[in-house]
């Protein structure tokens, strides 16, 4: 069994795969305080929900945008599974050829979306990813990822309306039953909710002008589902994406 690990600004994400299935994923707060050994408790009682022990565990991939927490994930990885970890950067073939101008300020979470895109569902494809931050990554046909684009996550957004307004409350992030707010809640949560969807939704738009030809819009992140039904310019919802791109990866790194 292969575990994917997506150690984010917010969130860890871990995911179990045997082959292409998915059999487990989970999250946990990212914290730089946490020791290897909390990280390690950790693992080994979510391999336990999924009906695993750390012996099932035959390798490990992890894509980090966080450096300051890698030393300790990586220690609890080798104390508790003896497993030392593939980590998607400098060195690791990713099978994607990246076209921007410096491509190492590319994200190693935003190259496994990339992947896990593409050859999931082919190219041309716009990958959208609404997290921490938002980014919108466009992949060609031949499977080239020719530009990024990156703005504040809808989470981020909220965060800093109620904490910098003294009188506003913390609000639930989720779509509300009708633009019509009558208190300062659902108000909140109807401005953040139609500004950050008619943002998504001009933002494809210009890519769509901008690119003279066809391509499918690919949407993931722990934010995305709140999205998805309620635009016609989203083609596919994957929430597990950046564990398909990791797998692949990791089986081109591997013989």
């Amino acid at each position: 069994m292969l575990m994917a690990v997506d150690i984010g600004n917010t969130n860890i994400v871990i995911g179990f795969l045997e082959g292409d299935r998915i059999v487990g994923s989970y999250r946990i707060t990212t914290k730089a305080t946490h020791t290897s050994d909390e990280y390690g408790l950790m693992i080994t009682q979510f391999l336990a929900l999924s009906d695993y022990t750390a012996d099932d565990v035959d390798d490990v991939i992890v894509c980090s945008v966080v450096p300051k927490v890698m030393y300790s994930f990586r220690a609890s990885l080798i104390k508790f599974l003896g497993l030392e970890p593939m980590v998607v950067g400098p060195g690791v073939k990713t099978g994607m050829n990246i076209r921007l101008d410096d491509p190492k300020t590319l994200g190693s979470d935003c190259i496994a979306d990339c992947a896990g895109a593409y050859h999931t569902y082919g190219g041309p494809v716009l990958v959208a990813d609404f997290g921490t931050a938002t980014t919108f990554n466009y992949v060609d046909g031949s499977g080239t990822i020719r530009s990024g684009f990156i703005t504040t996550g809808i989470r981020t957004g909220a965060e800093a309306l109620w904490g910098q307004t003294a009188q506003l409350p913390e609000v639930e992030i989720t779509q509300p039953q009708s633009i019509l707010a009558t208190n300062t809640r659902t108000a909140m949560q109807a401005g953040l909710y139609y500004t950050f969807l008619g943002g998504i939704e001009r933002t494809i738009q210009q890519f769509r002008k901008e690119i003279d030809e066809p391509f499918q819009v690919v949407a993931t992140g722990g934010l995305s589902r709140i999205f998805k039904n309620n635009t016609d310019m989203i083609d596919v919802y994957d929430s597990d994406l950046i564990f398909k791109g990791m797998a692949y990866i990791y089986s081109r790194n591997v013989k």
